[in-house]
């Protein structure tokens, strides 16, 4: 090439240069950036752990349910979770995190709108992580405590006036109350204290179920006049225990993923720690729901025990952090010995619950939402309290209401024939195991 030709070149690359230092100098730096993708990330990651304890209540219902019901409880668990995924982006998401409003009810009318495809760091609210990954993490909690209301109801519930009930707790009754407290409303502001959700979460789904229950009535042969409890023992401890296992490995998302953010050493510390504490207080629930039923009924009970590790879960869920590994064992232990106690409870009441969601889910979250204060200088029993009232009279009040006028509208209870065939057959033509039909 003659030098000619080349001389036009140099003197672009000398215009363009500097222009592309420029360029580099304006690229923000990892310490801008860093935070919100970590925080992202964590949403991400934490999500889809939470995500797959849809698998853990699909797995324990349809373990814990006869064999005539099950492919009822893997409906009802998928469809559940998707009604969710819908209520929660058209209604539910801006309704619990609805900015600046009142304190009580924020607007029904916002649906939730992504990042805009490719979005530069500079259009990003880098305080913060991806509108995308945020609503995600939200929308599995929702669908945890509609999964809640499953078990509780089984074996007897009509399709299709659960799902309404769905419908209306994903999309309007939990973010209500959920604005309370993490949507920055009158709860908050009183000083509530509630990490990852025993009461916002996990009473909230217990209340609607005991509602429901009570509504709905105990299954066929249950109990008798006499005041006998006739057991009704599930179709598969091997598929419960997979799906207790499962929910264990979820929760880590459940309360890590709260810490809601990863973007410090102290962010990432801090899950770490929550991830250890949850583990703890799982064991914790196990252990003492194993050793609480050897002495009361002279032999374990492995329904027991899973409930117990699971309500060991949710009695740490709402202050994973701030307590010590001794911490965390007792206050799982003391979730563990709740279930023991309050399931044979609402036997007595005749309330029945076929899993055991609402000693696990209410009853421990109740215990875990009182337990923060020996751990948060922030937090008082009054104001505790208070948080576990409003969401019990709400949710309760709201879902009793519901419930009443889907029994008298659509009708919520299947016939008694069709209570005795199975709900498999009798609503929906199809079993789980078909090759053990009679016939």
């Amino acid at each position: 090439m003659k030098l000619t030709k080349l001389l036009p070149l140099a003197a672009a690359a000398s215009i363009a240069l500097p222009t592309m230092a420029l360029a580099q100098d304006a690229a923000p730096s990892f310490d801008e950036i860093g935070p919100y993708i970590m925080t992202t990330l964590l949403f991400c990651m934490a999500g889809f752990l939470v995500f797959f304890m849809a698998a853990g209540f699909a797995m324990l219902e349809g373990g814990l349910v006869r064999s005539k019901n099950v492919t009822m409880q893997m409906t009802k668990n998928i469809a559940l979770y998707s009604v969710a995924a819908i209520m929660y982006w058209l209604i539910g998401f801006n309704l619990m995190y609805p900015g600046d409003f009142n304190g009580y009810v924020g607007s029904f009318f916002v649906i939730t709108q992504l990042d805009p495809v490719g979005v530069a760091a500079a259009d990003a609210a880098l305080d913060y992580a991806s509108v995308g990954s945020d609503f995600f993490f939200q929308l599995v909690f929702v669908a945890a405590t509609a999964s809640i209301v499953s078990g509780a109801l089984a074996e007897r519930i009509k399709l299709w006036p659960f799902l309404v009930f769905v419908v209306l707790l994903t999309g309007v009754m939990y973010p209500i109350s959920g604005s309370w407290q993490w949507g920055g409303g009158w709860l908050s502001e009183a000083g509530f204290s509630d990490f990852a959700g025993s009461t916002v979460v996990h009473s909230v789904g217990g209340w609607a179920a005991l509602a429901g229950a009570i509504v709905l009535g105990p299954r066929l042969g249950k109990y008798s006049k006499d005041g006998k409890v006739h057991p009704m023992p599930g179709s598969n401890l091997a598929l419960a225990t997979l799906g207790t296992f499962i929910l264990w490995l979820g929760w880590f998302g459940f309360n890590g993923g709260s810490q809601l953010a990863m973007g410090t050493v102290g962010d990432v510390s801090d899950v770490s720690r929550i991830f250890a504490n949850t583990n703890m207080a799982a064991a914790a629930g196990a252990v003492t729901a194993l050793i609480m039923t050897q002495v009361v009924y002279g032999k374990p009970d492995l329904t027991m025990v899973l409930n117990g590790a699971l309500a060991g879960l949710v009695s740490i869920t709402a202050e994973p952090l701030a307590p010590t590994l001794f911490g965390a064992l007792w206050i799982g232990a003391i979730g563990g010995i709740i279930v023991v106690f309050t399931v044979p409870l609402l036997d007595k009441l005749k309330i029945d619950d076929v899993v055991g969601a609402v000693p696990v889910h209410l009853f421990a979250g109740i215990w875990g939402t009182i337990a923060v204060i020996f751990y948060n200088g922030d937090a008082s029993l009054g104001t505790q309290l208070l948080g576990i009232a409003a969401y019990g009279v709400f949710t309760f009040a709201v879902s009793l209401v519901v419930w009443f006028i889907l029994k008298l509208t659509m009708g919520i209870r299947v016939s008694e024939e069709a209570e005795m065939s199975g709900l498999d057959v009798a609503e929906l033509g199809m079993e789980a195991y078909p090759e053990f039909a009679k016939g």
